[in-house]
């Protein structure tokens, strides 16, 4: 059952794409400007950014520390007054494993500050844009929003003491904006993947599951959007198990990921 309008035609739609310089926001990045999408992508990394638009003409990159409410604002501003602003997709992200035997307060905050306060910075910035847009005579609708959460983030993971929390927030976030902005007509996707080979996974110590590639990640996302889903969760051989492990009561959950643990 479609949740939101399906998009499968992206040609001269604004996409903005924070958190776009390496892993999934690239790559989806990529894919959008392919389909005809006027991409605007934004991250720390001004050179990767500068890369990414020699590679991609047409594209413009907007240099943004989502940790600074009012550069986002800023940002957000000057792209809805230069054109008009369609899609907006948070991909930043930041990522280090951690268990409560090496907590580290500044990288618990660290997490907290990119992965869930860069998205409220985001939002704050974008959504009013989006409110203030007439609707579309064809679709009925203003405009789109999607949020990069985690399969992490369905409960609590060995390792995942930073990280796991932050994704949990920016599902409810998700589910809570789609109540709130459905009838207002802006569209919401959650966007929950399981192991992608990206900067961020390459520090892990152990052996991925299904692990997939950035490409085979932003396909999955673009076919997400043409069906209209709210969640779009990839691989699936690997995101279902995580959904059935959601549904377990804590005595079967605590023992299955005792069992991870150890493994």
């Amino acid at each position: 059952m479609a949740l939101n309008p399906r998009i499968a035609d992206w040609h001269g739609r604004t996409v903005w794409l924070v958190g776009a310089s390496s892993g999934i926001g690239r790559a989806t990045a990529s894919a959008l400007h392919a389909q005809g999408a006027k991409v605007v992508v934004s991250a720390r990394g001004a050179d990767a950014l500068g890369a990414f638009v020699d590679a991609h003409a047409g594209a413009l990159a907007l240099p943004l520390d989502v940790t600074d409410a009012r550069a986002v604002k800023a940002a957000a501003s000057a792209l809805a007054a230069r054109d008009a602003l369609d899609c907006v997709v948070y991909c930043a992200g930041h990522y280090h494993a951690m268990d409560a035997m090496h907590m580290d307060l500044g990288e618990l905050l660290r997490h907290n500050e990119v992965n869930y306060l860069g998205a409220l910075h985001v939002l704050d910035a974008a959504v009013p844009h989006l409110l203030a847009r007439p609707l579309d005579k064809s679709t009925g609708q203003r405009g789109h929003i999607s949020l990069m959460g985690s399969v992490a983030g369905y409960r609590g993971l060995p390792n995942s003491l930073a990280y796991g929390p932050t994704k949990a927030a920016l599902i409810n976030l998700a589910e809570t904006l789609y109540l709130d902005l459905h009838a207002q007509g802006i569209g919401v996707t959650l966007i929950n993947p399981g192991f992608v080979e990206t900067p961020l996974t390459r520090q892990n110590q152990f052996k991925m599951p299904a692990l997939i590639s950035p490409e085979q990640a932003a396909l999955e996302i673009l076919k997400g959007w043409a069906r209209g889903e709210f969640e779009i969760h990839f691989p699936k051989r690997f995101t279902r198990w995580m959904k059935a492990l959601r549904l377990l009561p804590y005595p079967l959950f605590f023992a299955a990921t005792r069992r991870l643990r150890k493994d």
